[in-house]
């Protein structure tokens, strides 16, 4: 080891043995590597219709003042949500995308004494997170790829402070219903924080009435997470939020960063918030590229797992990472899910119609050759 490597040794021991997550190829990379212009990118469950009209308007009213520190406290964004959900602005918690909520309460309610629950191909925040802080990460085997709740609720030991439930789950898609996951929290004991991550809920169009917002006045130790980077189109923009008891709420804000949503998304966020015209549109195109995409796979003789997101993770019947790179090559940037365990899998989210025929042509064309 040279002197220079030597830093790593004086680092936390769950980071020196942390592998950082990696982001979905960027355009401008595979540009660089390739020298390609026409690429469509489907790796990272951003919404293809961009942001909504009222959230560019918003943004571009509050460029003058972008010498000016953010509202620290996201007043305006937490007035709006609290607004739209009957909730108290004190149960909210504002995040640089909902990833940073999942690190406050990690931060906040572990340490190396404690466990983690969580399921196998679930997000892979959910181990990064625990192993940052050096808490044992306890991963349950999926049941058809998804939760098994059952199994997680025997996992749970008096070690166990934290359990991590992504409904729907990424990178699979798969659905919880709100009977069985309301029994599970209901079943917890109240030494367990249970985070139900719902990045994608706007997406779903097949789940009971019960909303799950109704059960924090039944349940201190929930906390639900959101975010507006997939259905309202401001990934590039990081804001996210979570809701809880106002008790948990005031935990995570003390770990909180000030200003850690800068001035641009609270605007767009809160205009966003507000815009169901594009939200409706981005489900309807959400809808059909899922039947376009699905469609196509049926022909090409694939199965996938039927998903509630806005992305759809199909089997390649073989390993998908050289179908991946040969994707690359043809201009189209997908997901390969193999730090997922599921190494003959490629995550495929929904585009624009000619976004997602682009993809079908070339994985035609690429399966044909092989």
């Amino acid at each position: 080891m040279n002197n220079n490597d030597k830093i790593y040794k004086l680092a936390a021991l769950g980071v020196q043995q942390l592998i950082p997550y990696k982001a979905g190829k960027p355009i401008e990379e595979l540009e660089r590597e390739l020298g390609l212009t026409q690429i469509i990118k489907l790796a990272s469950n951003e919404n293809p219709l961009g942001p909504g009209k009222k959230a560019l308007a918003a943004i571009q009213e509050a460029l003058p003042s972008l010498a000016l520190y953010p509202d620290g406290s996201g007043f305006l964004l937490k007035k709006a949500l609290a607004k739209k959900y009957s909730i108290d602005e004190a149960q909210i918690t504002l995040g640089n995308g909902s990833n940073e909520i999942l690190e406050l309460v990690a931060r906040a309610f572990l340490t190396t004494e404690h466990e983690v629950v969580f399921s196998q191909h679930a997000f892979a925040v959910y181990p990064i997170v625990t192993q940052a802080i050096g808490a044992k990460a306890v991963v349950v085997p999926a049941v058809n790829y998804g939760h098994d709740l059952n199994a997680m609720i025997k996992a749970i030991t008096d070690k166990t402070r934290l359990v991590f439930i992504a409904n729907p789950n990424n990178p699979t898609g798969t659905l919880l219903s709100q009977t069985c996951l309301e029994a599970f929290i209901g079943a917890l004991p109240d030494t367990c924080v249970c985070v139900l991550d719902e990045a994608y809920f706007e997406f779903v169009t097949c789940v009971e009435a019960v909303n799950s917002i109704d059960w924090l006045k039944k349940y201190p130790n929930l906390l639900i997470t959101r975010t507006f980077s997939k259905a309202y189109g401001l990934a590039g923009l990081r804001v996210g939020y979570g809701l809880s008891s106002p008790q948990m709420a005031d935990i995570l804000n003390r770990v909180r960063q000030p200003f850690n949503n800068n001035t641009l998304a609270l605007v767009a966020a809160e205009a966003a918030l507000n815009d169901a015209e594009h939200l409706q549109q981005t489900i309807s195109v959400n809808t059909l590229g899922m039947h376009q995409l699905t469609e196509g796979f049926k022909k090409l003789g694939l199965e996938w797992i039927s998903s509630a997101g806005n992305f759809v993770l199909v089997d390649i019947n073989k390993a998908a990472q050289p179908v991946y790179d040969a994707l690359l090559r043809k201009g189209v940037i997908v997901r390969p899910v193999g730090n997922y365990e599921l190494p003959n899998h490629l995550r495929i989210s929904i585009g624009t119609a000619g976004e997602n025929q682009q993809f079908l042509k070339a994985l035609t064309e690429i399966l044909a050759d092989v």
